[in-house]
């Protein structure tokens, strides 16, 4: 039997009128949108793993998993339209930011999934529907291949499948890599910076400067081993059965598109999110929600 430890740290960290939870900047900051919702911050810890997790909101469970070297705190504003749509809002920090820690060398991406599953199954959630953007598409991936029983739907945001299409001659995830990697670079000029988010990250009408901050370069190394370590077939298909919402950007300039539909017709369903780029969680989180709210409740419905 597994032995954890709940600890929760704060009961109600209302986001009305707030901007931040410790001094991490918030996407509040951009949409000034104000929240009804208290957002509970928990931490939940087994072995040398403590992993810090937000949760708002009442009814059936989505879990959003941010994007590589970003935090949970990206998705202020997507989840706070996601409760208000009468979901359940679960965030865990990725392990090597804020709250989250645990050792961060030669991990896979077995063990980014392991603690997403921790959290789950301390908030006894069941089955939920699981929403990773871009890097969090393979942790998303990963769960619902480790711990079916978790997992019973995926929105893969802005997400590289991690396969191309079968005449193509790319390396996979291998587009604008560079950009990728050094978008969060603070020894960078500032200048440098953004020039790599807009090619990266930002549809062209869309302003980068809004992820500036909010990078994690430990964090960062330790994702991307696990990416380029874990095989991709363990995780590539996200199980054998859970229906998939593969959510592209229109101005997405890293992911080859159209991937999953190809390789799994018949479970997978694309949608494309108008004005959004790689990032799409700061650039139109309005639209994403809805479309992340709509196919959660067909899939809850079929269940």
């Amino acid at each position: 039997m597994k032995k954890y430890l709940t600890v929760i740290l704060s009961t109600s960290l209302s986001l009305m009128g707030c901007s931040s939870l410790d001094g991490v900047e918030s996407n509040m900051d951009q949409a000034n949108l104000i929240s009804n919702f208290s957002v509970h911050k928990k931490q939940i810890q087994q072995g040398d793993v403590s992993i810090e997790f937000y949760v708002q909101g009442k009814g059936p469970v989505i879990v959003l998993l941010p994007s590589l070297s970003r935090g949970a705190r990206d998705f202020d504003v997507v989840a706070d339209y996601l409760a208000k749509s009468g979901f359940k809002v679960i965030r865990p920090e990725p392990r090597g930011i804020n709250g989250s820690t645990g050792p961060l060398e030669n991990l896979t991406l077995h063990d980014f999934a392991a603690d997403v599953a921790l959290v789950l199954d301390a908030e006894k959630t069941g089955p939920v529907v699981v929403v990773g953007h871009a890097w969090g598409s393979q942790p998303a991936r990963m769960l619902a291949a480790d711990r079916p029983d978790l997992v019973r739907g995926i929105v893969m945001a802005a997400a590289s499948a991690g396969k191309l299409p079968k005449d193509s001659t790319e390396k996979p995830y291998g587009r604008l890599r560079d950009a990728i990697d050094n978008a969060g670079n603070y020894k960078l000029p500032q200048e440098q910076r953004i020039s790599y988010l807009k090619q990266a990250f930002f549809a062209p009408m869309n302003d980068p400067h809004v992820w500036l901050n909010g990078w994690y370069e430990k964090n960062h190394a330790a994702e991307a081993h696990a990416r380029i370590v874990t095989p991709i077939d363990e995780y590539f298909s996200g199980g054998k059965t859970v229906p998939i919402l593969d959510l592209q950007g229109e101005y997405d300039a890293v992911v080859v598109k159209n991937v999953m539909k190809e390789y799994l017709p018949e479970r997978v369903v694309e949608q494309v999110i108008k004005n959004a780029g790689h990032a799409m969680v700061p650039e139109q989180p309005e639209a994403m929600a809805n479309a992340i709210a709509q196919f959660s409740k067909q899939v809850y419905s079929a269940n």
